[in-house]
């Protein structure tokens, strides 16, 4: 069984490879630092069992934004004032060997519940996503986001889809 837990120096960041430098970069050398200074979260998907080091199978960051919402679709953006709060899901990655397992659903899934649980407390009317390339777009789109006026890369889902999404 796997948890997720808030990066930490418990965790094994020198050994997980997603295939994409960025992503295996940021893991190992800014993720920690951000979580320090409150920029962002980082969280990892490590098998329950593990022990320090303990192996990362994917990670997803989430941290606060605002969101010009003259860039969104205009049946949305009408809804709201220029700009609007969001959480934005700045990367999401799965290790090489760990592909295929339907990790990414289940990391995403979580981002999602906490988005929501966040939006209770602190309001937050999207969840926001960069997707690094059309293949990445196509997995966001899968669950429901939806695309950006201005970048076909940039996707969101508002809180209420978030909403219905979690109760299926």
């Amino acid at each position: 069984m796997n948890k997720i837990e808030l990066l930490s120096r418990d965790h094994d960041r020198e050994g997980f490879d997603c295939g994409a430098d960025a992503l295996n970069s940021y893991l190992r050398n800014i993720a920690r630092q951000h979580i320090e200074k409150q920029i962002s979260k980082t969280f990892v998907l490590v098998d329950e069992h593990a022990v320090a080091p303990k192996p990362i199978l994917g990670f997803y960051t989430v941290g606060l934004c605002e969101v010009v919402t003259g860039e969104l679709p205009p049946s949305f953006a009408k809804k709201y004032p220029p700009l609007i709060p969001a959480i934005r899901l700045g990367r999401l990655a799965i290790d090489l060997r760990q592909q295929g397992k339907r990790l990414g659903a289940a990391l995403l899934f979580a981002a999602i519940k906490q988005y929501a649980q966040a939006a209770e407390s602190v309001g937050g009317v999207a969840i926001i996503v960069d997707a690094k390339d059309e293949k990445a777009a196509q997995f966001y789109l899968h669950f429901g986001f939806e695309r950006f006026a201005t970048d076909p890369l940039k996707l969101f889902m508002p809180l209420g889809a978030v909403r219905q999404l979690l109760a299926v």
